[in-house]
Parts: C-alpha cells; structure tokens; sequence
C-alpha cells in the first residue's frame, strides 16, 4: 500500500473559470498493492491534454471521484507477480490503451484497439476490472489506467514502454499521447506519401505532432488551420506552409485555391463536428479524411454519402495515432534525437500539481500548448 498526493475530479462540468470552482481537488490516495502484470511508477512528469479536459467539462464523461492524467513518465517504483521484463529503477512512459496481448485485436498487432483496454477504461477500472484507488476507504476510479495526475500511478504491465534515462522526463512524457495520436495519425493512420499536400485542423498539442508527422512524412504542402491565430507562428516553425483561421468565411476555397483543389490528407485534431465538417470539405477527390478528434458521444457528423461514393473518398478513425507502442514510441524518440520529430518546442511550461485547476483554464482558452507538471 502506498499514499500518494493526486488529483481528483469528483464533480464534471463545473463551471468556469476552474481557478473558482476547482474541480480538480488535491487529494491523499490510497493505491493497493499491484497484482498479477502491474505495476507502480513513481510519476516524474505528467503532461496536460484535451482529452483531460474533455473529462472535466462533460464531452467525455468518466465516473466519479477519478483521479485524472493519462499522459505520462516516470520510474518503475514496484513490481507485481509475472512482469520479468522490467526492473526497479527503469524510465517508462505510459500510454493510454493497455493491452491484453490475447484478443483478436492484440493478437492481430492492433494494441489500440484491444476490447478488454477499452471495456476497462470505460468502467475506470484496471484491465480485469478492478479498482485500486481509494480515498478514506472509498474506490476512486483509474483514467484510462493511468491516472497520472499523481506522485505514483497503479499500471497494467501492457501500458508502459522503456526508455532511455537519457530522455528528460517533461519530454518523455510527451510521447504517451500527444506524439502517438499525432505523428501515428499522420505516420500509420493516414500513411502520408511524400510530396502529399496535408491539412490539419485543430492546432493543440496532438494537431500539431500530426504537423510534424506529415512533415516527417515528406508532405510538401502542409495547411494548418485553427480557430486561434495565435497558434500560427509555430506550426509555420514546425513546417506549415500555409495558414488559415478556421472560422473565415472563405477558408475551403482558400485551401481548394491553394491546393489546387483540395488536400490529398486532412487530420481532424479538433474534436468537433463542425471541424470535422470543414477536414472532409476541403480533402480532394480520391482523398483521406482521418479524425482523431472525441466530441461528446452524442454529437453525430452528417457524411454526404453520395459524395462519398462518388468521389471515392475515405474516412479514417485513428485511436492512438493506430500505434503499436513497443514500436513506435522508440521510433519516434529515434526521430527526436536525430532532429527530425522537435517535440520539445511544444512545451509550454513546466508546473505543480497544485497549480492545475488554473493550468487547465489556459488549456481551455487555447493559450498554451503542453503543460507538464512535474514532480
């Protein structure tokens, strides 16, 4: 058993600003011994998402208390029964899709889509269903089995991937999600060609890892569109070669014009219906709409089938940028250090725990990039 300090969301969609109504308590947590395949990481770095905020304001709604923080690295603390492969004293990352490794999904190399991971995280369970977290001898729910907004986090063997100690760990961090979602859409999702023309729409912290994806994969024209102009001057850094604000009346005839009729990729990164609206209407003939967006499971995208059909387009989920994270994480850090994947010009700032409930109202009003609280 160990106490650790965390976050805990007890209530969703309290209002805003959430500097006022707090909805991220600082709370002591209990997490019980780990079983069979699990683990203990000593969080080091726990880096702020969308997808955090989505289960503060309702679009993703999570059971309560939960400690939040699914994108994150540390040092492996304690070890379970039946992990042989990792040792006290290694740095891990943490992803957010365990893994079984016996469905049909796992068993086919497709980790992110594993029907058990996903049946936990929807419960806020462990893979196998159980809860480990308990606050005055009450459950307090696990996210996404993470719950990385925490001085120690409870894992699942099939979520955590090694990394060199020679990675910062506000770095690291960074490749548990954001990296993943963005440069494995762009990467393994949407299998970018070069000399491809590329949209991306939605300028946060995974859109603009899908950018430097689409980069990496030798795009030559490389539209990035959000509704925040401030978030121009570094996707042009990152390898934009054109921008446009989202909400400008002319925007599809402006990246048609540009891209002399349409891109051959949009990425929707924004989560939203209307964003998605403006990917497909500006992908060409023939082209590839891929979204890793998650709006509120009630928001529905009405597709022009005949458009669809006529046009030969296709429309692509990706969860987890389609990611096999023993694989990938270790590519994309290769990419990093070699030069071609700048990741760390993403950091926003480094903050305290204590200090996220105000963290995540820049977040919201899109003035910051990635936030890492560090411990």
């Amino acid at each position: 058993m160990i106490k650790t300090k965390a976050a805990v969301l007890y209530e969703i969609g309290l209002p805003k600003p959430y500097s006022s109504s707090k909805p991220l308590k600082i709370e002591e947590v209990i997490i019980d011994e780990p079983g069979e395949n699990e683990l203990i990481i000593q969080v080091k770095a726990a880096g702020l998402c969308h997808s955090d905020l989505s289960s503060i304001n309702g679009n993703r709604p999570r059971q309560t208390p939960m400690v939040l923080g699914h994108e994150a690295a540390g040092i492996v603390h304690q070890i379970g029964p039946g992990v042989n492969d990792l040792n006290i004293g290694d740095h891990v990352i943490m992803t957010f899709a365990p893994s079984c490794g016996k469905c049909s999904s796992c068993m086919e190399g497709l980790p992110a889509r594993c029907g058990p991971g996903q049946k936990a995280n929807n419960d806020g369970t462990l893979l196998g269903g159980s809860v480990k977290l308990s606050i005055n001898g009450e459950k307090c729910f696990h996210h996404v089995g993470v719950s990385a907004f925490s001085q120690y986090a409870l894992v699942n063997r099939g979520t955590v991937v090694k990394v060199d100690k020679d990675l910062p760990f506000e770095e690291a961090a960074l490749f548990g999600c954001a990296v993943l979602t963005g440069v494995g859409a762009a990467l393994n999702t949407a299998k970018i060609h070069a000399g491809a023309s590329v949209a991306v729409v939605g300028l946060g912290g995974v859109g603009l890892n899908a950018l430097l994806g689409a980069k990496v994969a030798g795009a030559t024209k490389i539209v990035a569109i959000d509704m925040n102009e401030d978030k121009f001057e570094i996707a042009t850094e990152l390898g934009a070669t054109n921008t446009q604000k989202a909400s400008d009346l002319n925007v599809i005839e402006n990246v048609k014009e540009y891209t002399n009729g349409g891109v051959d990729y949009a990425l929707e990164m924004a989560g939203s219906v209307k964003a998605m609206e403006l990917a497909y209407r500006i992908t060409k003939r023939g082209g590839t709409t891929v979204t890793a967006g998650l709006p509120h499971p009630d928001h529905r995208w009405e597709l022009q089938h005949t458009n669809l059909t006529a046009e030969e387009r296709t429309v692509k989920g990706s969860y987890m940028g389609s990611c096999i994270p023993n694989r990938d994480v270790k590519k994309y850090i290769e990419l990093y250090k070699s030069g071609l994947l700048n990741v760390n010009k993403l950091l926003s700032s480094k903050i305290k725990l204590e200090e996220i409930n105000e963290a995540f109202d820049k977040l919201d009003a899109g003035k910051t990039i990635r936030q890492i609280i560090t411990f």
